[in-house]
């Protein structure tokens, strides 16, 4: 049996939900609040409906009774059938349905796969919510999993890297990106330490139309004076003590391709002037040698820096940044694109599988519920060595919460900003769990230091999907 819902959002995809229970009066309950809520809905009496649907309809979650008429009273048909649907389908999350007070059958279910579970007579208010956040980190899964089987094909040196961000926030970055890189126009990216700037440059050279021409980067933001030329323009033998042989600069190297000048931002005002000549006339001396080398290379700059403020306060030229930033990327933090969290670590799983020879691992519900639960100061980068860090510290096949190591906390004014940076219950969460970890697993204790009862304390971990050890 199915209905179609008509509160879903326009444009978005409508949730499809399977209910099974025996009792027809509770069927209608359900269907009637999900109805209200978005959902198709399927629904089941017996534990051979619910395989019979899962085997013939896409189902995106299971809310199921642990008691059928089988076995009224026990809850080892539902665990029978929740051992079934794991079979079938492991990344389906499943909310068991149990009377109250019997929360033993439900702490049961959980270990046999169950993602959450609900006590009848249910509050619809928990109720939904418990099902939204299953749908969003299923959702978040299968996106990971699928990212997974493509890195299984990556792509060969001379390709596009991988953009992924299918964000919200990096969908019109992406629009201007794919516009901008066939057009050789100079390019300034910007964002905080770690945000990715990089790797857009190398997809803005290699969708230039001219891939196989060079791309070279340098740090142009940690280059002393006396070897900011050298590096750049290059020099000839004899020009200084060490100047043994001569030496071809990154702007002769990057002839007909892209030079990356990163950390563009702290380079200082007499190295400023000598890139932007350059710039404008496409001619350099190498250090030591008068003749003059024409070069064509498109310039493709980033940094962390706030360049409009360095030029108000006299620390960066004007002109050369209207030279560099004919089109300005700016690439939002991670917190600020959370949708691309669980492709960022899949890619990077698969990346860094290829590299270590454990292509095999998956990410866990419980670390990619702990990937999104971080507030990511270090974004990308620190995303990154992350997964590559659980990679190697994963004993199994799949890749476990703890096995990330993600620091908690962070005293002063950082610990304050990532805080501030956090929802409402992303700020719980993490207060729980630092209270649990500094109490040990310690429920008891942890409760007392937050100033709630063991049994709210409860709640709010059920709620969570956080475990206590006692």
């Amino acid at each position: 049996m199915s209905e179609s819902a008509s509160a879903t959002p326009a444009g978005a995809p409508q949730p499809r939900i399977l209910i099974a229970d025996d009792q027809a009066d509770v069927l209608e309950a359900l269907r009637f609040l999900l109805k209200r809520d978005g959902y198709v809905i399927h629904s089941a009496q017996s534990p051979a409906g619910v395989l019979a649907t899962l085997e013939s309809e896409d189902v995106d979650v299971l809310l199921m009774d642990l008691n059928y008429a089988r076995d009224t009273t026990s809850g080892r048909e539902g665990l029978e059938l929740l051992a079934r649907v794991r079979q079938l389908d492991s990344l389906l999350p499943v909310v068991v349905m149990t009377a109250w007070g019997s929360v033993e059958g439900a702490v049961e279910a959980m270990r046999g796969g169950a993602r959450d579970y609900v006590q009848k007579p249910w509050d619809n208010t928990r109720l939904l919510a418990t099902l939204r956040t299953q749908l969003e980190l299923s959702r978040a899964l299968r996106r990971s999993r699928r990212l997974e089987e493509e890195n299984t094909h990556l792509r060969k040196g001379g390709e596009r890297p991988a953009f992924v961000g299918e964000s919200r926030a990096m969908q019109p970055i992406r629009r201007m990106v794919e516009r901008v890189a066939p057009s050789g126009a100079n390019v300034l990216i910007t964002g905080e330490h770690g945000t990715g700037k990089e790797v857009v440059a190398r997809w803005i050279h290699t969708a230039s139309g001219h891939p196989e021409r060079p791309f070279v980067a340098v740090n142009s933001g940690g280059l002393s004076e006396g070897l900011f030329e050298s590096e750049l323009f290059g020099h000839v033998k004899g020009a200084f003590t060490d100047a043994k042989t001569d030496r071809i600069g990154s702007f002769e190297l990057a002839d007909g391709g892209t030079l990356f000048l990163d950390e563009i931002g702290n380079m200082p005002l007499t190295q400023q002037a000598k890139l932007l000549r350059v710039l404008q006339t496409g001619e350099l001396h190498p250090v030591g040698s008068s003749k003059v080398r024409r070069v064509s290379v498109r310039v493709v700059s980033a940094t962390n820096v706030d360049l409009s403020r360095a030029v108000a306060e006299g620390c960066f030229r004007e002109d050369l940044l209207y030279r560099l930033n004919t089109v300005e990327v700016h690439l939002p933090p991670l917190r600020e694109r959370r949708e691309d969290i669980a492709p960022l670590a899949a890619h990077f799983l698969g990346v860094h599988g290829q590299r270590y020879g454990r292509t095999g691992l998956k990410l866990s519900p419980s670390a990619l519920d702990a990937l999104m639960a971080y507030p990511w100061p270090g974004n990308v980068r620190e995303l990154e060595h992350a997964v590559e860090r659980a990679l190697l510290m994963a004993s199994g096949d799949e890749v476990m919460a703890e096995d990330l190591l993600l620091r908690r906390g962070g005293g002063g004014r950082e610990g304050q900003a990532r805080l501030e940076e956090m929802t409402l219950e992303e700020v719980e969460r993490y207060l729980i769990e630092r209270s649990l970890g500094r109490h040990e697993g310690n429920v008891s204790e942890a409760a007392k230091a937050l100033g709630l009862s063991r049994s709210a304390l409860y709640r709010r971990m059920q709620y969570y999907g956080i475990k206590g050890a006692r």
